[in-house]
C-alpha cells in the first residue's frame, strides 16, 4: 500500500469514529425521560393539615415501563443549597418493583416501600418547585416540576 493509501485510511478511520461518536448513543448514558402533568379536577389524596392548601394532583410519565428502584421527590429551593436536602417523598424497592409507565404523587407503588418505615409523603406546596429523581436499575431521570392550589376549595 502507498503512502496515499495509508493517510485514506487513516481519514476514513477518522470519520468513522467521528461518526459513531456525534450520531449513535453507543458512549451516551440511558436516560428515562419523564413527563410530569398537573391533572385538574379533584385535590391530591395526600393528607395536610388545615393551614396547607389544597392542590392538584401531579402524575408522571415515562417513555417507556421500568421496574423501578427509587423514587424519590425533594424541593428545588432546598436542593440548591444543600447536597441532601430532606425528600418529601422517598419510595425504594429491595426486590422486584412492578414494571410501570406511570406514576402518580403520594400513591403506593406496586413493589415500592417508604426508604424510612413509616414515612408518608408530605402535601406538596402550590406554586413551590419540586425535583423528582427515578431509579430503575442503572438506568437515572430527574425533571422538574410544581403544583397548582385548587380552585375553588375551601
Amino acid at each position: 500500500m502507498t503512502r496515499n493509501g495509508y493517510v485514506l485510511l487513516a481519514i476514513a478511520a477518522l470519520l468513522g469514529a467521528a461518526y459513531v461518536y456525534f450520531f449513535t448513543d453507543f458512549f451516551n448514558k440511558e436516560t428515562i425521560q419523564i413527563i410530569p402533568q398537573i391533572r385538574p379536577g379533584r385535590p391530591s389524596n395526600v393528607s395536610r393539615s388545615g393551614d396547607v392548601p389544597a392542590t392538584y394532583p401531579v402524575s408522571f410519565s415515562f417513555d417507556g415501563k421500568y421496574k423501578l428502584t427509587s423514587v424519590k421527590v425533594v424541593p428545588a429551593n432546598d436542593l440548591a443549597t444543600n447536597k441532601y436536602a430532606n425528600p418529601v417523598w422517598y419510595l425504594t424497592s429491595d426486590s422486584n418493583s412492578m414494571p410501570t409507565k406511570a406514576i402518580v404523587y403520594g400513591y403506593p407503588i406496586k413493589g415500592m416501600k417508604p426508604a424510612i418505615p413509616r414515612m408518608r409523603p408530605e402535601p406538596l406546596q402550590p406554586n413551590i418547585p419540586y425535583t423528582l429523581f427515578i431509579e430503575a436499575g442503572k438506568v437515572k431521570g430527574r425533571t422538574n416540576f410544581f403544583t397548582k392550589e385548587v380552585v375553588g376549595v375551601p
